[in-house]
Protein backbone atom coordinates (compact mmCIF):
# COMPACT_ATOMS: atom_id res chain seq x y z
CA UNK A 1 0.00 0.00 0.00
CA UNK A 2 1.47 3.36 -1.05
CA UNK A 3 2.33 5.87 1.65
CA UNK A 4 -0.13 8.74 1.97
CA UNK A 5 1.00 12.04 0.45
CA UNK A 6 1.63 15.08 2.64
CA UNK A 7 0.17 18.24 1.12
CA UNK A 8 0.87 21.88 1.82
CA UNK A 9 -2.49 23.69 2.04
CA UNK A 10 -3.30 27.40 1.75
CA UNK A 11 -5.62 28.19 4.71
CA UNK A 12 -6.80 31.38 3.00
CA UNK A 13 -8.45 29.34 0.23
CA UNK A 14 -8.44 25.77 1.51
CA UNK A 15 -6.67 24.67 -1.69
CA UNK A 16 -3.68 22.36 -1.91
CA UNK A 17 -0.44 24.09 -2.84
CA UNK A 18 1.96 21.21 -3.41
CA UNK A 19 2.84 17.73 -2.27
CA UNK A 20 5.71 18.11 0.15
CA UNK A 21 6.44 14.56 1.30
CA UNK A 22 4.80 11.26 2.14
CA UNK A 23 3.84 10.02 5.57
CA UNK A 24 6.64 8.07 7.20
CA UNK A 25 6.26 4.31 7.50
CA UNK A 26 7.27 2.49 10.69
CA UNK A 27 10.48 1.46 8.97
CA UNK A 28 11.28 5.07 8.05
CA UNK A 29 10.62 6.23 11.61
CA UNK A 30 12.92 3.48 12.84
CA UNK A 31 15.66 4.59 10.44
CA UNK A 32 15.37 8.22 11.55
CA UNK A 33 15.51 7.34 15.25
CA UNK A 34 18.34 4.84 14.81
CA UNK A 35 20.38 7.39 12.85
CA UNK A 36 19.76 10.02 15.52
CA UNK A 37 20.78 7.56 18.23
CA UNK A 38 24.00 6.80 16.36
CA UNK A 39 24.72 10.55 16.09
CA UNK A 40 24.83 11.08 19.88
CA UNK A 41 28.62 10.91 20.23
CA UNK A 42 29.01 13.68 17.63
CA UNK A 43 27.20 16.09 19.97
CA UNK A 44 29.42 15.33 22.97
CA UNK A 45 31.72 18.33 22.45
CA UNK A 46 30.14 21.40 24.08
CA UNK A 47 32.09 23.85 21.94
CA UNK A 48 30.87 22.15 18.76
CA UNK A 49 27.28 22.18 20.00
CA UNK A 50 27.40 25.87 20.80
CA UNK A 51 28.94 26.70 17.43
CA UNK A 52 26.30 24.59 15.68
CA UNK A 53 23.45 26.44 17.42
CA UNK A 54 24.92 29.83 16.47
CA UNK A 55 25.38 28.73 12.85
CA UNK A 56 21.78 27.54 12.79
CA UNK A 57 20.64 30.98 13.95
CA UNK A 58 22.78 32.65 11.28
CA UNK A 59 21.51 30.42 8.46
CA UNK A 60 17.89 30.94 9.50
CA UNK A 61 18.55 34.66 9.18
CA UNK A 62 20.20 34.24 5.80
CA UNK A 63 17.15 32.35 4.47
CA UNK A 64 14.56 34.51 6.23
CA UNK A 65 12.72 35.66 3.12
CA UNK A 66 12.11 32.14 1.81
CA UNK A 67 11.15 30.80 5.23
CA UNK A 68 8.69 33.59 5.98
CA UNK A 69 7.12 33.29 2.52
CA UNK A 70 6.64 29.54 2.95
CA UNK A 71 5.27 29.86 6.48
CA UNK A 72 2.83 32.61 5.53
CA UNK A 73 1.53 30.59 2.60
CA UNK A 74 0.80 27.66 4.94
CA UNK A 75 -0.40 29.45 8.09
CA UNK A 76 -1.76 32.88 7.01
CA UNK A 77 -0.07 34.34 10.09
CA UNK A 78 1.35 37.22 8.07
CA UNK A 79 4.92 38.30 7.25
CA UNK A 80 5.22 40.76 10.15
CA UNK A 81 4.24 38.21 12.78
CA UNK A 82 6.36 35.48 11.19
CA UNK A 83 9.43 37.69 10.79
CA UNK A 84 9.23 38.50 14.48
CA UNK A 85 8.76 34.85 15.38
CA UNK A 86 11.78 33.84 13.32
CA UNK A 87 13.87 36.51 15.04
CA UNK A 88 12.72 35.13 18.40
CA UNK A 89 13.71 31.62 17.28
CA UNK A 90 17.15 32.75 16.22
CA UNK A 91 17.64 34.54 19.53
CA UNK A 92 16.60 31.40 21.37
CA UNK A 93 19.20 29.31 19.52
CA UNK A 94 21.92 31.78 20.43
CA UNK A 95 20.72 31.93 24.03
CA UNK A 96 21.09 28.18 24.36
CA UNK A 97 24.54 28.39 22.81
CA UNK A 98 25.45 30.76 25.65
CA UNK A 99 23.99 28.30 28.16
CA UNK A 100 26.18 25.54 26.73
CA UNK A 101 29.29 27.72 26.84
CA UNK A 102 28.69 28.71 30.46
CA UNK A 103 28.19 25.12 31.60
CA UNK A 104 26.17 25.85 34.75
CA UNK A 105 23.39 23.59 33.40
CA UNK A 106 25.69 20.61 34.13
CA UNK A 107 25.06 21.26 37.85
CA UNK A 108 28.50 20.03 38.91
CA UNK A 109 28.72 19.17 42.62
CA UNK A 110 31.84 17.74 44.27
CA UNK A 111 31.87 16.55 47.90
CA UNK A 112 35.11 15.16 49.35
CA UNK A 113 35.06 12.47 52.05
CA UNK A 114 33.95 13.65 55.48
CA UNK A 115 33.99 11.19 58.36
CA UNK A 116 32.32 13.66 60.73
CA UNK A 117 28.90 13.57 59.04
CA UNK A 118 26.16 11.10 59.94
CA UNK A 119 26.43 8.85 58.07
CA UNK A 120 29.99 9.50 56.87
CA UNK A 121 30.18 11.11 53.42
CA UNK A 122 32.23 9.28 50.77
CA UNK A 123 33.82 11.01 47.80
CA UNK A 124 30.83 12.00 45.64
CA UNK A 125 30.89 13.83 42.33
CA UNK A 126 27.70 14.63 40.45
CA UNK A 127 26.78 16.18 37.11
CA UNK A 128 24.20 15.82 34.37
CA UNK A 129 24.23 13.82 31.15
CA UNK A 130 22.02 13.99 28.04
CA UNK A 131 19.13 11.54 28.02
CA UNK A 132 19.39 10.50 24.36
CA UNK A 133 17.15 10.94 21.34
CA UNK A 134 14.32 13.43 21.91
CA UNK A 135 11.05 13.28 19.99
CA UNK A 136 9.72 16.77 19.24
CA UNK A 137 6.09 17.32 18.24
CA UNK A 138 5.72 20.58 16.33
CA UNK A 139 2.97 23.09 17.14
CA UNK A 140 0.43 24.35 14.62
CA UNK A 141 0.43 28.00 15.70
CA UNK A 142 4.19 28.65 15.85
CA UNK A 143 5.86 27.27 12.70
CA UNK A 144 9.25 28.48 13.93
CA UNK A 145 9.34 29.12 17.68
CA UNK A 146 7.58 25.89 18.75
CA UNK A 147 8.23 23.67 15.76
CA UNK A 148 11.27 22.27 13.93
CA UNK A 149 13.81 24.93 15.08
CA UNK A 150 11.91 25.86 18.26
CA UNK A 151 12.53 25.69 21.97
CA UNK A 152 12.27 21.91 22.33
CA UNK A 153 14.74 21.33 19.51
CA UNK A 154 17.13 24.09 20.60
CA UNK A 155 17.20 23.01 24.23
CA UNK A 156 17.54 19.31 23.38
CA UNK A 157 20.45 19.94 21.01
CA UNK A 158 22.02 22.19 23.64
CA UNK A 159 21.79 19.32 26.12
CA UNK A 160 23.57 17.04 23.64
CA UNK A 161 20.45 15.16 22.50
CA UNK A 162 19.70 14.55 18.81
CA UNK A 163 16.07 15.19 17.85
CA UNK A 164 13.53 13.62 15.58
CA UNK A 165 10.74 16.10 14.85
CA UNK A 166 7.22 15.06 13.95
CA UNK A 167 6.21 17.87 11.57
CA UNK A 168 2.82 19.52 11.99
CA UNK A 169 0.49 18.97 9.02
CA UNK A 170 -0.39 22.68 8.91
CA UNK A 171 3.10 23.67 7.73
CA UNK A 172 4.93 20.68 6.20
CA UNK A 173 6.78 22.67 3.53
CA UNK A 174 8.09 25.12 6.12
CA UNK A 175 9.17 22.18 8.27
CA UNK A 176 11.15 20.67 5.42
CA UNK A 177 12.82 23.99 4.61
CA UNK A 178 13.80 24.64 8.22
CA UNK A 179 15.08 21.10 8.73
CA UNK A 180 17.34 21.52 5.70
CA UNK A 181 18.73 24.75 7.18
CA UNK A 182 19.50 23.06 10.51
CA UNK A 183 21.19 20.18 8.73
CA UNK A 184 23.34 22.60 6.73
CA UNK A 185 24.40 24.20 10.00
CA UNK A 186 25.24 20.78 11.40
CA UNK A 187 27.36 19.93 8.36
CA UNK A 188 29.36 23.15 8.81
CA UNK A 189 30.67 21.69 12.08
CA UNK A 190 31.17 18.11 10.98
CA UNK A 191 27.99 16.87 12.60
CA UNK A 192 25.85 14.22 10.89
CA UNK A 193 22.58 15.44 9.42
CA UNK A 194 20.79 12.85 11.56
CA UNK A 195 21.12 15.08 14.62
CA UNK A 196 17.91 16.67 13.25
CA UNK A 197 15.47 14.10 11.91
CA UNK A 198 12.04 14.88 10.46
CA UNK A 199 9.02 12.66 9.90
CA UNK A 200 5.45 13.34 8.73
CA UNK A 201 2.15 11.66 9.52
CA UNK A 202 -0.21 10.91 12.41
CA UNK A 203 0.84 7.27 12.69
CA UNK A 204 4.48 8.30 12.52
CA UNK A 205 3.91 10.37 15.66
CA UNK A 206 2.70 7.28 17.51
CA UNK A 207 5.54 5.15 16.14
CA UNK A 208 7.97 7.82 17.31
CA UNK A 209 6.77 7.97 20.93
CA UNK A 210 6.83 4.17 21.14
CA UNK A 211 10.31 3.71 19.67
CA UNK A 212 12.62 2.07 22.22
CA UNK A 213 15.53 4.39 21.36
CA UNK A 214 13.53 7.57 22.02
CA UNK A 215 14.47 8.77 25.51
CA UNK A 216 12.10 11.73 26.01
CA UNK A 217 9.53 13.84 24.19
CA UNK A 218 8.38 17.44 23.94
CA UNK A 219 4.93 18.41 22.68
CA UNK A 220 2.90 21.57 22.10
CA UNK A 221 -0.71 21.13 21.02
CA UNK A 222 -4.18 20.08 22.10
CA UNK A 223 -5.22 18.40 25.33
CA UNK A 224 -6.60 15.44 23.42
CA UNK A 225 -3.53 14.87 21.26
CA UNK A 226 -1.06 15.56 24.03
CA UNK A 227 -2.80 13.30 26.51
CA UNK A 228 -2.83 10.42 24.00
CA UNK A 229 0.93 10.75 23.51
CA UNK A 230 1.52 11.20 27.25
CA UNK A 231 -0.36 7.98 27.94
CA UNK A 232 1.59 6.19 25.19
CA UNK A 233 4.87 7.38 26.71
CA UNK A 234 3.82 6.05 30.11
CA UNK A 235 2.57 2.73 28.67
CA UNK A 236 5.90 1.82 27.06
CA UNK A 237 7.85 -1.12 28.54
CA UNK A 238 10.32 1.56 29.58
CA UNK A 239 8.32 4.76 30.24
CA UNK A 240 9.94 8.03 29.23
CA UNK A 241 9.54 11.68 30.27
CA UNK A 242 6.87 13.46 28.24
CA UNK A 243 6.92 17.24 28.50
CA UNK A 244 3.64 18.33 26.95
CA UNK A 245 2.01 21.74 26.72
CA UNK A 246 -1.67 20.94 26.24
CA UNK A 247 -4.16 23.71 26.97
CA UNK A 248 -4.71 26.82 29.06
CA UNK A 249 -7.55 29.20 29.92
CA UNK A 250 -5.19 31.90 31.29
CA UNK A 251 -7.58 33.61 33.71
CA UNK A 252 -7.53 37.34 34.37
CA UNK A 253 -8.88 39.06 37.48
CA UNK A 254 -9.68 42.78 37.32
CA UNK A 255 -10.30 44.34 40.73
CA UNK A 256 -13.07 46.84 41.30
CA UNK A 257 -10.56 49.60 41.98
CA UNK A 258 -8.57 48.79 38.84
CA UNK A 259 -11.74 48.90 36.72
CA UNK A 260 -12.73 52.23 38.26
CA UNK A 261 -9.26 53.68 37.74
CA UNK A 262 -8.59 52.53 34.15
CA UNK A 263 -11.43 50.38 32.85
CA UNK A 264 -11.20 51.73 29.30
CA UNK A 265 -7.49 51.03 29.10
CA UNK A 266 -7.92 47.49 30.41
CA UNK A 267 -10.73 46.81 27.93
CA UNK A 268 -8.62 47.95 24.99
CA UNK A 269 -5.63 45.93 26.18
CA UNK A 270 -7.77 42.82 26.59
CA UNK A 271 -9.08 43.17 23.05
CA UNK A 272 -5.56 43.35 21.66
CA UNK A 273 -4.40 40.35 23.65
CA UNK A 274 -7.36 38.04 22.95
CA UNK A 275 -7.35 38.75 19.19
CA UNK A 276 -3.57 38.68 18.70
CA UNK A 277 -2.72 36.14 16.02
CA UNK A 278 -6.47 35.55 15.52
CA UNK A 279 -6.64 34.28 19.08
CA UNK A 280 -4.26 31.42 18.34
CA UNK A 281 -1.83 31.96 21.20
CA UNK A 282 -1.52 29.36 23.97
CA UNK A 283 -1.51 32.22 26.51
CA UNK A 284 -4.58 34.02 25.15
CA UNK A 285 -6.71 35.32 28.07
CA UNK A 286 -9.78 33.10 27.85
CA UNK A 287 -11.62 34.02 31.06
CA UNK A 288 -11.73 37.51 32.55
CA UNK A 289 -13.34 38.26 35.91
CA UNK A 290 -14.68 41.83 35.77
CA UNK A 291 -16.66 43.59 38.53
CA UNK A 292 -20.22 44.72 38.19
CA UNK A 293 -20.62 48.50 38.41
CA UNK A 294 -19.58 51.57 36.48
CA UNK A 295 -15.90 50.68 36.16
CA UNK A 296 -16.67 47.22 34.81
CA UNK A 297 -19.25 48.67 32.45
CA UNK A 298 -16.67 51.06 31.01
CA UNK A 299 -14.27 48.13 30.55
CA UNK A 300 -16.87 46.12 28.66
CA UNK A 301 -17.82 49.12 26.52
CA UNK A 302 -14.16 49.68 25.59
CA UNK A 303 -13.70 45.97 24.87
CA UNK A 304 -16.81 46.00 22.69
CA UNK A 305 -15.55 48.90 20.60
CA UNK A 306 -12.07 47.47 20.14
CA UNK A 307 -13.21 43.94 19.27
CA UNK A 308 -15.84 45.31 16.87
CA UNK A 309 -13.06 47.09 14.98
CA UNK A 310 -11.02 43.88 14.61
CA UNK A 311 -10.96 42.53 11.07
CA UNK A 312 -11.91 38.88 10.46
CA UNK A 313 -8.93 36.56 10.27
CA UNK A 314 -7.91 33.17 8.93
CA UNK A 315 -7.33 30.29 11.35
CA UNK A 316 -4.57 27.80 10.75
CA UNK A 317 -6.75 25.19 9.09
CA UNK A 318 -10.36 24.31 8.32
CA UNK A 319 -10.61 21.84 11.17
CA UNK A 320 -9.70 24.54 13.67
CA UNK A 321 -12.22 26.89 12.08
CA UNK A 322 -14.98 24.29 12.35
CA UNK A 323 -14.07 23.58 15.97
CA UNK A 324 -14.06 27.30 16.80
CA UNK A 325 -17.45 27.91 15.21
CA UNK A 326 -18.98 24.93 16.99
CA UNK A 327 -17.36 25.93 20.27
CA UNK A 328 -18.57 29.52 20.31
CA UNK A 329 -22.07 28.49 19.23
CA UNK A 330 -22.35 25.97 22.04
CA UNK A 331 -21.02 28.44 24.62
CA UNK A 332 -23.29 31.27 23.46
CA UNK A 333 -26.35 29.04 23.83
CA UNK A 334 -25.85 28.50 27.57
CA UNK A 335 -28.33 30.19 29.95
CA UNK A 336 -27.50 33.79 30.93
CA UNK A 337 -24.69 34.01 28.37
CA UNK A 338 -24.77 37.06 26.12
CA UNK A 339 -22.56 38.15 23.23
CA UNK A 340 -21.93 41.92 23.10
CA UNK A 341 -19.82 41.11 20.02
CA UNK A 342 -20.79 37.79 18.45
CA UNK A 343 -17.86 35.54 17.56
CA UNK A 344 -18.33 33.33 14.52
CA UNK A 345 -17.86 33.10 10.78
CA UNK A 346 -16.39 36.14 9.10
CA UNK A 347 -16.43 34.75 5.59
CA UNK A 348 -15.87 31.52 3.68
CA UNK A 349 -12.44 30.97 5.24
CA UNK A 350 -12.30 33.55 8.03
CA UNK A 351 -13.65 33.99 11.55
CA UNK A 352 -14.86 37.08 13.35
CA UNK A 353 -13.64 37.94 16.82
CA UNK A 354 -16.08 38.34 19.67
CA UNK A 355 -16.63 37.83 23.38
CA UNK A 356 -19.24 36.42 25.71
CA UNK A 357 -20.43 37.63 29.09
CA UNK A 358 -21.89 35.61 31.95
CA UNK A 359 -22.63 36.23 35.63
CA UNK A 360 -19.71 34.90 37.65
CA UNK A 361 -22.21 33.20 39.98
CA UNK A 362 -23.02 30.80 37.14
CA UNK A 363 -19.39 29.70 36.94
CA UNK A 364 -19.00 29.53 40.69
CA UNK A 365 -21.73 26.99 41.32
CA UNK A 366 -23.35 25.78 38.11
CA UNK A 367 -21.81 22.73 36.47
CA UNK A 368 -23.90 23.40 33.38
CA UNK A 369 -21.52 26.26 32.55
CA UNK A 370 -18.29 24.30 32.91
CA UNK A 371 -17.72 24.56 29.15
CA UNK A 372 -16.88 28.23 29.72
CA UNK A 373 -13.96 27.06 31.88
CA UNK A 374 -12.36 25.23 28.94
CA UNK A 375 -10.07 26.79 26.34
CA UNK A 376 -11.68 27.76 23.03
CA UNK A 377 -8.90 28.17 20.46
CA UNK A 378 -9.48 31.31 18.42
CA UNK A 379 -10.47 34.99 18.85
CA UNK A 380 -12.95 34.75 21.73
CA UNK A 381 -12.91 35.30 25.47
CA UNK A 382 -15.43 35.02 28.31
CA UNK A 383 -16.08 37.99 30.58
CA UNK A 384 -17.54 36.87 33.90
CA UNK A 385 -19.13 39.72 35.88
CA UNK A 386 -18.77 39.32 39.65
CA UNK A 387 -20.56 41.10 42.49
CA UNK A 388 -18.11 40.49 45.34
CA UNK A 389 -14.82 38.90 46.29
CA UNK A 390 -16.45 35.63 47.34
CA UNK A 391 -17.57 35.02 43.76
CA UNK A 392 -14.03 35.60 42.51
CA UNK A 393 -12.66 33.13 45.03
CA UNK A 394 -15.34 30.57 44.14
CA UNK A 395 -14.61 30.79 40.39
CA UNK A 396 -10.86 30.55 40.88
CA UNK A 397 -11.31 27.46 43.05
CA UNK A 398 -12.90 25.66 40.08
CA UNK A 399 -10.21 26.40 37.51
CA UNK A 400 -7.76 23.82 36.16
CA UNK A 401 -4.03 24.49 35.78
CA UNK A 402 -2.87 27.24 33.43
CA UNK A 403 0.21 28.59 31.73
CA UNK A 404 -0.52 32.09 33.01
CA UNK A 405 -2.76 34.03 35.37
CA UNK A 406 -3.12 37.80 35.35
CA UNK A 407 -4.15 40.33 37.98
CA UNK A 408 -5.09 43.93 37.22
CA UNK A 409 -4.77 46.23 40.24
CA UNK A 410 -5.20 49.91 40.95
CA UNK A 411 -2.17 52.03 41.81
CA UNK A 412 -3.01 51.84 45.51
CA UNK A 413 -3.46 48.05 45.39
CA UNK A 414 -0.18 47.65 43.51
CA UNK A 415 1.49 49.57 46.34
CA UNK A 416 0.21 47.07 48.90
CA UNK A 417 -3.28 48.32 49.64
CA UNK A 418 -6.53 46.36 49.36
CA UNK A 419 -6.70 42.68 48.37
CA UNK A 420 -3.79 42.68 45.95
CA UNK A 421 -1.58 40.30 47.92
CA UNK A 422 -4.52 38.03 48.71
CA UNK A 423 -5.54 37.76 45.07
CA UNK A 424 -1.96 37.19 43.95
CA UNK A 425 -1.72 34.32 46.41
CA UNK A 426 -4.98 32.88 45.07
CA UNK A 427 -3.73 32.98 41.47
CA UNK A 428 -0.26 31.55 42.15
CA UNK A 429 -1.35 27.88 42.54
CA UNK A 430 -3.18 28.07 39.20
CA UNK A 431 -0.32 28.95 36.85
CA UNK A 432 3.36 28.85 36.09
CA UNK A 433 3.54 32.57 35.28
CA UNK A 434 1.60 35.22 37.21
CA UNK A 435 1.36 38.73 35.75
CA UNK A 436 0.31 42.01 37.31
CA UNK A 437 -1.07 44.86 35.19
CA UNK A 438 -0.08 43.33 31.88
CA UNK A 439 -1.22 40.75 29.33
CA UNK A 440 0.02 37.18 28.98
CA UNK A 441 0.45 37.12 25.19
CA UNK A 442 4.18 37.46 24.54
CA UNK A 443 6.53 35.05 26.32
CA UNK A 444 10.02 36.48 26.74
CA UNK A 445 13.00 34.18 26.16
CA UNK A 446 14.84 34.83 29.41
CA UNK A 447 16.62 32.82 32.12
CA UNK A 448 13.84 33.45 34.64
CA UNK A 449 10.98 32.51 32.30
CA UNK A 450 8.49 29.79 33.24
CA UNK A 451 6.27 28.60 30.39
CA UNK A 452 4.46 25.69 31.95
CA UNK A 453 1.95 25.14 34.71
CA UNK A 454 -0.27 22.64 36.51
CA UNK A 455 -2.12 20.10 34.38
CA UNK A 456 -3.61 20.43 31.79
CA UNK A 457 -1.38 23.39 30.96
CA UNK A 458 1.56 21.01 30.96
CA UNK A 459 2.27 17.40 31.91
CA UNK A 460 5.32 18.31 33.98
CA UNK A 461 6.57 21.14 36.16
CA UNK A 462 9.26 22.18 33.69
CA UNK A 463 9.35 25.12 31.29
CA UNK A 464 9.53 25.01 27.49
CA UNK A 465 10.87 28.57 27.25
CA UNK A 466 13.98 30.03 28.86
CA UNK A 467 17.37 28.68 29.88
CA UNK A 468 16.07 26.06 32.30
CA UNK A 469 14.19 24.30 29.47
CA UNK A 470 17.45 22.39 28.94
CA UNK A 471 16.90 20.53 32.21
CA UNK A 472 14.15 18.43 30.61
CA UNK A 473 16.67 16.50 28.53
CA UNK A 474 19.27 15.73 31.20
CA UNK A 475 19.69 13.18 33.96
CA UNK A 476 22.01 13.42 36.96
CA UNK A 477 24.63 10.81 37.75
CA UNK A 478 26.87 10.61 40.83
CA UNK A 479 30.26 8.88 40.97
CA UNK A 480 31.29 7.53 44.37
CA UNK A 481 34.91 6.89 45.40
CA UNK A 482 35.93 6.90 41.74
CA UNK A 483 39.62 7.51 40.95
CA UNK A 484 40.01 10.89 39.29
CA UNK A 485 41.87 9.32 36.38
CA UNK A 486 38.62 7.57 35.44
CA UNK A 487 36.35 10.57 35.87
CA UNK A 488 35.21 12.93 33.12
CA UNK A 489 37.10 16.26 33.16
CA UNK A 490 33.94 18.04 34.36
CA UNK A 491 34.44 16.34 37.74
CA UNK A 492 38.17 16.83 38.23
CA UNK A 493 39.29 18.80 41.28
CA UNK A 494 41.39 21.16 39.17
CA UNK A 495 38.29 22.15 37.12
CA UNK A 496 40.15 22.15 33.78
CA UNK A 497 37.01 23.28 31.93
CA UNK A 498 36.41 26.26 34.22
CA UNK A 499 32.84 25.24 35.01
CA UNK A 500 30.60 26.82 37.64
CA UNK A 501 30.20 24.27 40.42
CA UNK A 502 29.55 23.59 44.11
CA UNK A 503 32.82 22.39 45.63
CA UNK A 504 32.65 21.06 49.20
CA UNK A 505 29.58 23.21 49.81
CA UNK A 506 30.99 26.41 48.29
CA UNK A 507 29.72 27.94 45.08
CA UNK A 508 32.51 28.55 42.57
CA UNK A 509 32.06 30.58 39.42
Amino acid sequence: MAAAPVWSVDPRTGKRREQVAVEATPREVDRAVAAAHAARPALADRAVRAAFLRSAADLLGATEAALVEAADAETALGPVRLTGELARTRYQLRAFADVVDEGAYLDVVIDHPDATTTPPTPDLRRYKLPLGVVAVYAASNFPFAFSVPGGDTASALAAGCPVVVKAHPDHPATSELVASVLRRAAAEHGLPQAVVGLVHGFDAGLDLIRHPLVAAAGFTGSVRGGRALFDAAAARPVPIPFHGELGSLNPVVVTEDAAAERGEEIGTGLAGSMTLGVGQFCVKPGLVLVPEGAGGDRLVKSLTAAVSDTEPGVLLDQRMRDTFLAGVTERASLPDVTAPVTPGAGGAHTVAAGFLTVPAARLAADGAHDLLLEECFGPVTVVARYTDGDEVTAVLSRLPGNLSATLHLSADEAAGGGRGAELLAALTPLAGRVLVNGWPTGVAVAPAQQHGGPYPATTSTSTSVGATAIERWLRPVAYQNTPEALLPPELHDANPLGLPRRYDGRLEH
